[in-house]
């Protein structure tokens, strides 16, 4: 029997006559009154726990009745069917599911993909350490990966208002998650900005960090070629590229360390200005238009690649950075430090915790296969890193066997100096230097762009969420205020010593804290909201029931997972250092102060919760750790709906 939705319209008054021969045209007859004349409504086997009505096509059990009543003629029946409409607009969706799987390889595939895989895979052993990164992605990475989709996918909400349907007293994991991307995008876009500096240079003839000719250079600069056969490369050589990269863009030399940034440099203030404007006008209309944009951010950095792969290969000396980059070092694997860092690559890559998969997945069909999506998308990026490790050190054996030093001697800069210094010296001994060098910084951008869409997304479906009667109807204003927030947050990594704050950001304030809540949100799901109930919900979505592996993962082996990650971190604090800048203690105190910022809202919004909610202390808990009832935050209606049986 095929069953259309009902039309809802208002009536003028035209009797039940008129009403009865519209019904039997239909084949179905709306009680309005019903209400009025003192039946109740039924919820039984027709609702699911998440506010889905029985009638539709989201719910897995369509076509079941809530109950059965006997027509006036003998042997007729008619199925009554509870529908429970909102007053509020439907949720927005994806308009193809590419959409949404480029969007979440764009947010897991990002510069971190590119710099710190190749580098911490190379200090760890090199082909060794993928025992331990693959250990981790099965039994901790991707199981958290495919718990945030298919929460997400199941309660269609942001990573704020989803902890009422899951355990009320945790929400204020949902508010730490925000502020933890506000700091990251403080941050993170700044390294675009240098990107967008990079290519805007890019467009000339003869590259500016390739000559020792220029007000910025000093004497201790080396124009280091591979013709120039009559230059000798020494300890106290100083690059072309390093010193473009240090006095040009950054001019770190201006500032003596965290305690006196100095000025805004107006460049890297214009280029950050252009990267947020690009970033608001791709998210500011919601996943329908950012879901368009990535199209072209999640697929132009694999053409680069590939182009760059191909390239790098047929450079001489890449094999020496293959045999370097891949020749396993077993011992390396009776160190406690290698699988730390396996353990913190993983989940980085990946990127639980950060609201995102959470506000992606809420935008999904109710039954779209995200145990599929989550396998597919976390396999794709992994095979970016270990990729993204060939592009890197063919380019750098070749600079080993240009400069006739060893490997490890050219890869000893980490972190963006991999890119703004070495690779970018590289380049510029390729024919077709400019060509090069213009696809590899709009490829460092578009990596950027995407995760950056990413993160906002998250903070803004999480507001729109908890606030829809506020921000529903006013989400460009909204989008714009948040922009213009994270580019004044941006100013002082803007400054002479930027590039200091933008280090002290990433080692403290976001990885400590995301990790921290990330554990706690695995307890609120495993052993509050409890395995059996999350694995029915997802039964109900796919039509089967996650196996005893991710159970186990999700109870026990993945908290085990993140309290390794913590515990190191707390035991081994890391000594920041950034070029001959070595952080002292209070930058470490207050990089800790950054951390205990955000997660403070957890312990938090318990107090609060537990003050405001009404009765006795136990009753209070017990409330705090119960689901609460769906359609009990909001105004909706229920609609009977009546039809024939066939």
């Amino acid at each position: 029997m095929e069953m259309k939705q009902p039309e809802m319209m208002n009536r003028e008054d035209g009797g039940e006559h008129e009403k009865e021969q519209e019904s039997q045209e239909n084949g179905r007859l709306v009680a309005d009154s019903v209400a009025e004349k003192g039946q109740k409504s039924c919820s039984g086997p027709g609702q699911v726990s998440n506010g889905y009505p029985s009638t539709s096509p989201q719910s897995p059990r369509d076509g079941a009745g809530a109950g059965t009543d006997r027509d006036s003629t003998p042997g007729a029946f008619r199925t009554l069917v509870v529908q429970q409409t909102s007053l509020d607009p439907p949720r927005e969706t994806w308009s193809k599911k590419m959409d949404f799987l480029l969007s979440v390889i764009g947010y897991a595939v990002d510069l971190g993909n590119v710099w710190r895989f190749p580098y911490i895979c190379y200090q760890n052993g090199g082909g060794a350490f993928l025992l331990p990164y693959l250990l981790m992605a099965v039994f901790g990475g991707v199981p958290l990966f495919y718990m945030e989709l298919a929460l997400g996918q199941f309660h269609r909400s942001g990573c704020i208002s989803i902890w009422k349907h899951i355990c009320p007293i945790f929400k204020g994991i949902g508010f730490a998650i925000c502020i933890i991307a506000l700091y990251i995008a403080f941050y993170y876009n700044t390294i675009m900005a240098w990107a967008l500096y990079y290519l805007l240079s890019s467009f000339r003839a003869t590259l500016p960090w390739t000559t020792c000719t220029n007000q910025w250079n000093t004497p201790n600069c080396t124009h280091y070629l591979s013709t120039d056969l009559n230059v000798s490369w020494t300890n106290y050589s100083i690059s072309p590229a390093e010193e473009f990269y240090i006095r040009q863009v950054l001019q770190v030399h201006l500032s003596p360390g965290l305690h006196q940034l100095g000025w805004v440099s107006w460049q890297l203030a214009l280029c950050l200005l252009f990267i947020f404007t690009v970033v608001y006008f791709s998210i500011w209309k919601g996943v329908k238009t950012s879901g368009k944009v990535v199209w072209v951010t999640a697929t132009f950095p694999y053409l680069v690649l590939l182009i760059l792969l191909i390239r790098g290969a047929t450079l001489p000396g890449a094999w020496r950075g293959v045999v370097f980059y891949l020749k396993p070092d077993w011992s390396k694997l009776l160190t406690t430090t290698v699988w730390l860092d396996a353990a913190a690559q993983i989940f980085f890559s990946l990127g639980p915790g950060f609201g995102v998969l959470l506000a992606f997945a809420s935008y999904n069909p109710f039954h779209n296969n995200c145990y599929k999506d989550a396998l597919v998308t976390s396999s794709v990026n992994c095979l970016t890193s270990f990729l993204s490790g060939f592009v890197i050190f063919t380019v750098l054996g070749y600079m080993a066997e240009m400069r006739q030093q060893r490997v490890e001697t050219v890869a000893k800069d980490a972190g963006p100096s991999l890119l703004f210094i070495i690779y970018a010296e590289a380049i510029a001994n390729m024919p077709a230097a400019t060509f090069f060098a213009i696809i590899f910084f709009l490829m460092i951008i578009m990596l950027g762009l995407d995760s950056t869409f990413a993160g906002l997304e998250g903070v803004i479906t999480a507001m729109l969420d908890e606030f829809p009667h506020l921000l529903a109807r006013r989400r460009e204003w909204f989008v714009l205020g948040l922009v213009c927030v994270c580019y004044l947050g941006a100013l002082s990594t803007l400054t002479y010593g930027g590039a200091f704050v933008v280090k002290l950001f990433e080692e403290y304030a976001t990885g400590p804290a995301v990790i921290t809540v990330v554990f706690l949100e695995v307890i609120a799901v495993s052993w509050f909201y409890g395995t059996t109930r999350f694995c029915n919900d997802v039964q109900l979505m796919l039509g089967f029931a996650p196996g005893v592996f991710w159970r186990v993962c999700w109870v026990a082996i993945c908290p085990c997972f993140l309290l390794f990650i913590i515990g190191s971190f707390l035991a081994f604090p890391p000594e920041v250092r950034l070029f001959d800048y070595l952080y002292p203690f209070w930058t470490t105190v207050l990089g800790y102060c950054i951390g205990v910022s955000s997660f403070i809202c957890v312990p938090s919004y318990m107090v609060y919760h537990l003050v405001t909610t009404k009765g006795t202390f136990k009753q209070r808990l017990l409330k705090s750790i119960t689901p609460e009832a769906p359609g009990s935050s909001g105004p909706q209606r229920d609609t009977i709906v009546i039809t024939n049986a066939v």
